[in-house]
């Protein structure tokens, strides 16, 4: 039986998450609210959802809803899973749930009281490139892990755009640069000092960040993001005896992992997948009690500590 989803906002990410659920036989969109009654129902109908709800508020006293799919601005993720949780909703937010620690436990601590679900919306990281990438790296591929390098990075030229609004949370490292920390995380594990420079833009936000993370058994992470770079999208993990490079690892769309040695170069191909189709499905599953939700509180908590560490340092 398919799980009836609410999409809290219109954002321009629910395309993708709506393609994810149209693939899917257990994921059934339902509903999606906007801040006004006309803008719901012109979303609703370009998209063909049956219902409309012209308040975040409506899709929550909504009985039929079941989960929901949180895509505001950053700033509100946090206060909307919390009141979705305690409304009853089980709940996917999008990446990155917050830059602040205590404000993930808060979150999960709702979850927790209400006896429902909340994952936050890192999509690759349900894709079977990144579970190979884990599983050559545990096989000893390329030997003992010793560095790890990131990059991802866009431009952004609307000054209006909320990635570019530091009063909504926005930024490079919440933005983008949030992928190569989980990244870095799922890989190494949680590091033990971080150090991170930034560039603030006019908006408030950092346009450009930069970091290195170090983690236990010697294990250096460095990554830069930017929202005024040209397009990089890039993952290395280099070993003792070689590395494993990604030129595709968050969007996956050409899932190949590249194993390069002094003997030579291995491919490994994926085929290819939805990744937000794959979220969709886990959580889903999760709800009806048959699968555990990938991510969690520990893995949420580790990435919102590391963000704020970063700012933390890069202010200072």
């Amino acid at each position: 039986m398919s799980v009836a989803w609410g999409l809290l906002s219109t954002a321009r990410i629910n395309r993708l998450v709506l393609a994810g659920a149209r693939k899917s036989d257990r994921v059934d969109v339902v509903a999606v609210a906007s801040r006004s009654p006309e803008s719901a129902e012109a979303y609703a109908r370009e998209h063909g959802i049956e219902r409309a709800l012209g308040s975040y508020e409506a899709l929550l006293e909504d009985d039929d809803v079941e989960a929901v799919y949180i895509s505001l601005p950053n700033s509100m993720h946090v206060e909307w899973s919390v009141r979705a949780l305690e409304a009853g909703k089980h709940v996917l937010c999008e990446k990155p749930l917050t830059r602040r620690a205590a404000e993930a436990e808060r979150a999960f601590d709702a979850a927790d009281r209400s006896g429902r679900l909340l994952m936050e919306a890192f999509m690759y990281r349900h894709h079977p490139q990144t579970a190979r990438l884990k599983a050559l790296l545990g096989d000893g591929a390329i030997g003992r892990l010793q560095l790890i390098r990131a990059a991802f990075s866009f431009t952004v030229t609307d000054p209006a755009n909320i990635r570019l609004l530091g009063d909504l949370d926005g930024g490079a490292l919440m933005d983008v640069g949030c992928y190569c920390v989980s990244g870095s995380r799922l890989l190494a594990g949680e590091p033990i000092e971080v150090h991170g420079e930034q560039v603030i833009g006019p908006g408030g936000a950092d346009i450009r960040f930069a970091a290195t993370m170090r983690f236990g058994d010697d294990v250096i992470g460095q990554f830069d993001c930017g929202l005024d770079l040209p397009v990089r999208d890039e993952l290395e993990v280099f070993g003792s005896e070689g590395s494993l490079f990604l030129d595709d690892p968050w969007h996956a769309r050409s899932p190949v992992i590249e194993l390069r040695r002094d003997d030579g170069t291995e491919q490994f191909e994926d085929e290819p997948a939805d990744s937000y189709q794959l979220e969709l499905e886990n959580l889903s599953d999760a709800i009806r009690g048959e699968a555990t939700p990938l991510l969690g509180r520990d893995d949420a908590v580790g990435q919102a500590r590391t963000i704020e560490e970063l700012y933390r340092s890069a202010e200072s």
